[in-house]
C-alpha cells in the first residue's frame, strides 16, 4: 500500500517535517485503516495568508487555519478499477500557523504538523467531526496511527480535536 505523495511549496514557506516523515505519517493513517490500495495525496504548504484565502474559499471563514484537507476519491470507489491507483485528495499546511498553535498547546511544532497530517488524512478517508460523538471518534484515531509513528513525545491525548474551538467561533 504505498502512498505517493506529491509536494509543493509556496516560497518563502518552510516545512516542519521533510518528505520522508510526511509519507511515513500518511501511510501510517492508511495501514491502520486497511486501505492496501495504492494512493496519491497532495500536500502544500502555504502562507497564513493563502491560507485565509483558501480556508474562505472552501469552508467561508475568512481567517487562516492550520489544516485544511480537499477530498477527490476513495479507496473504496467501485468506479477505479482494481489495479488504479487512489487519488485521495488535497492536504494544505500552513507551517508557520502550525507551529505558533503548537506553542499554546505545549507540542513541538513537528509533533503538531504530524497530528495535523494525520488528521488531514482521516479527512480524506471520510471521517470527520461535526458532533461530540464524531470528534472523539477522530481524536482516538488520530492517537492510534500516531502510536505508528515516531514522535517527539509531546502528543498526549488530544483532547476536543484543535477545530472544535475554531467550528464554536
Amino acid at each position: 500500500m504505498p502512498v505517493e505523495c506529491y509536494l509543493d511549496v509556496e516560497e518563502g514557506v518552510t516545512p516542519l517535517l521533510g518528505a520522508e516523515e510526511l509519507e511515513l505519517c500518511c501511510e501510517a493513517a492508511l495501514e491502520h485503516e486497511g486501505v492496501t490500495r495504492d494512493c496519491m495525496v497532495s500536500v502544500s504548504y502555504v502562507s497564513e495568508s493563502r491560507m485565509r484565502e483558501l480556508n474562505a474559499r472552501w469552508r467561508d471563514v475568512d481567517a487562516p487555519t492550520d489544516v485544511l484537507s480537499l477530498e477527490c476519491e476513495r479507496p473504496d470507489d467501485p468506479d477505479l478499477a482494481p489495479d488504479e491507483p487512489c487519488e485521495l485528495g488535497d492536504i494544505v499546511l500552513a507551517p508557520d500557523y502550525v507551529a505558533r498553535q503548537a506553542a499554546s498547546f505545549g507540542t513541538t511544532p513537528a509533533d503538531e504538523e504530524r497530528l495535523l497530517v494525520v488528521h488531514g488524512m482521516l479527512h480524506l478517508l471520510g471521517y470527520d467531526h461535526l458532533d461530540e460523538a464524531a470528534a472523539e471518534e477522530m481524536e482516538d484515531l488520530e492517537m492510534e496511527v500516531l502510536g505508528r509513528v515516531a514522535t517527539d513525545g509531546t502528543l498526549t491525548r488530544v483532547v476536543l480535536t484543535r477545530h472544535r474551538e475554531e467550528e464554536d467561533a
